[in-house]
């Protein structure tokens, strides 16, 4: 009677030489492994007719005690039932992702007046879902820019026409506030509420700028009509749009629908970029990790991830773009590297992304302990924004000015990850005239590291700018002027997005919202800010309070420094009798301060 191992090599005999996926199994037939081939026979035969290098592959060949194989028509359907045989089996020796996390949806529920609303729930009830989005503050954003253009209602009442013909309900606070414009009581057709959901439907595909060009044809048709009012109405949503998609992550007009997707591996997982973009925008961008069991090649996990994002992402992008050039093949999609220009640059990003989710959750992994919470912050930051020093000493800019005048800018001061308040310093912007941002950053950091140069004190390993490029660029200047660019990192980060700039990088990185390395920085750029916007307050305040009694004739500073310690403000020296304000400065000057105020 034949030994298993002695069916196993009957078995891989009689294997077709068609497409297919294969199965072993153990002593105990139970799944140890699935796989693809474009030709089963050579495919399996190579397990057991060469040296294998791989010591989990030589344990997993030991312990094969059954084959089992499904042969299918195309390699593409042979991807695809690998792929679903894994999430259902979870072979020990094949690829898992390690991400089970439930993401949030967007939702447009199946029903007269549709509400669109988030949810981590798919329900078949013929609703219509967008996403996944792996971040919730980009749903919330999204969300709160959907109804910032667009009355919809949030009520979960029945709003069929047989309801609203019975006059069943009646308006709530949200149609008073205008946010809703009272479908329920027959205020507004469902034919109209239709048309915000269709340009809905386009924005969280990314396509803004077919909802603009439709506004626009709207608008113009009330122009022509006489109908200014609608036609402001319309392009008050115009400009609301063009602001968000000035806020969003610009890839180029000429790109359309692509995916991106990178890999990079280490001895025990790989780190996966994916990028969906869509009408020049980046509409989805996720990075996660693979848990690899054998030696698996980037087409390997390409092969296995790429399908599983696509569904999950709703992508029906025809063009895949990728690092290195691989073997696979999928029907209706084709796989491009890119060697230059706006595609290639996609990559780029998309590496950078990989690289930095990978070395951040290889440092959660290594450190553990509680003691060591503050080393372990500053390591995360030395990586995340590739310091060569763990950033001990970190120092944030930020600026503040009223309509041009009274410009400040303040420099907040982080010592082992905490506030070092004593440090804090605000600057009056003295050489700038006018609202220039860039130039008052530019003055402040100069007079900042000039006076620690002169003084001897210690530098910062990290410089913080709070802005995009430009101010990045003006702080690098100040920098170069003191022969210190290269010797100091500097980074910029944006608001809203929380876009991290570096110098001579035009595209920005995102660190994962969770990070407490973006946290620290967040604390920092929030810590200068408030800082900032209290010296500006103070300072506009005592402006205008020395303009008024300084414009008096024969009233100076010192005079005018004694009222206030006197009578405090301004008010009651005004109500003061001509007695009081002498028993502070004198009959003669009282007489001039009574007269002025009379």
């Amino acid at each position: 009677m034949p030994s298993q191992r002695q069916d196993v090599q009957l078995k891989i005999q009689s294997l077709p030489d068609k497409p297919g996926v294969y199965q072993f199994f153990d002593a105990s037939e139970k799944i140890m492994y699935v796989g693809k081939a474009k030709n089963l026979k050579k495919r399996v035969s190579s397990y057991f007719n060469k040296t294998l290098e791989n010591g989990k592959t030589r344990v997993l060949v030991q312990q094969i005690r059954d084959i089992k194989y499904i042969v299918v028509e195309t390699e593409l359907d042979a991807l695809l039932l690998e792929n679903s045989l894994i999430k259902k089996y979870k072979p020990k020796y094949n690829i898992q992702l390690k991400d089970d996390k439930t993401y949030p949806w967007i939702c447009i529920k199946n029903e007269p007046f549709p509400r669109v609303f988030t949810t981590r729930r798919v329900i078949k009830d013929g609703s219509k879902y967008f996403g996944p989005y792996p971040s919730v503050y980009v749903v919330n954003t999204l969300l709160s820019f959907i109804k910032e253009v667009y009355p919809l209602r949030n009520c979960n009442l029945d709003l069929s026409a047989k309801k609203i013909a019975e006059k069943k309900h009646k308006v709530c606070l949200e149609y008073h506030l205008g946010n809703c414009k009272g479908g329920c009581v027959g205020y507004e057709s469902e034919e109209t509420y239709n048309t915000y959901i269709k340009d809905i439907e386009h924005i969280v595909k990314g396509n803004l700028t077919q909802v603009i060009n439709t506004l626009k044809e709207k608008m113009l048709q009330h122009s022509n009509n006489l109908e200014f009012e609608e036609a402001q109405a319309l392009k008050s949503k115009i400009d609301t749009i063009n602001r968000y998609k000035a806020k969003s992550t610009i890839v180029s007009p000429t790109i359309q629908n692509v995916d991106v997707m990178t890999v990079l591996q280490d001895a025990k997982t790989a780190f996966v970029n994916y990028l969906v973009i869509n009408d020049g925008v980046i509409i989805h961008g996720f990075t996660t990790e693979v848990n690899k069991k054998l030696d698996e090649t980037d087409e390997d996990i390409i092969g296995y991830v790429l399908p599983e994002m696509r569904e999950r992402f709703n992508s029906t992008s025809k063009e895949v773009l990728l690092s290195a050039k691989i073997g696979l093949k999928l029907e209706g999609v084709e796989f491009f590297v890119p060697q230059r220009g706006d595609k290639k640059s996609l990559i780029e990003l998309s590496e950078r992304n990989t690289k930095f989710y990978r070395l951040e959750k290889l440092k959660q992994e290594k450190i553990k302990d509680p003691e060591r919470h503050t080393d372990r912050i500053l390591e995360q930051i030395r990586v995340d924004f590739r310091l060569q020093d763990k950033p001990v000493h970190i120092e944030c800019f930020d600026n503040s000015n009223f309509q041009g005048t009274n410009a400040v800018s303040a420099c907040v001061v982080f010592k082992n990850g905490k506030p070092s308040k004593k440090d804090y310093r605000h600057y009056n912007i003295k050489t700038v005239e006018g609202p220039d941002d860039f130039a008052s950053m530019e003055e402040a950091v100069y007079r900042r590291y000039r006076r620690l140069l002169d003084e001897g004190e210690s530098l910062p390993q990290l410089i913080v700018i709070d802005g995009g490029k430009g101010q990045l660029s003006a702080s690098l200047k100040a920098l170069e002027k003191l022969d210190l660019r290269g010797k100091i990192a500097i980074v910029g980060i944006a608001k809203k997005l929380e876009e991290i700039f570096f110098p001579g990088d035009s595209l920005p990185i995102y660190i994962d919202k969770r990070s407490e390395s973006l946290k620290v920085i967040q604390y920092l750029r929030n810590e200068a800010h408030r800082f900032g916007i209290t010296h500006h307050r103070n300072k506009r305040s005592k402006g205008a309070l020395i303009s008024e009694i300084t414009q008096i004739k024969g009233i100076g500073p010192k005079t005018h420094e004694e009222l206030m310690k006197a009578f405090k403000t301004v008010s009651e020296i005004s109500k003061a009798t001509e007695e009081e304000i002498a028993a502070v400065i004198g009959k003669a000057k009282a007489k001039i301060v009574r007269n002025y105020f009379q």
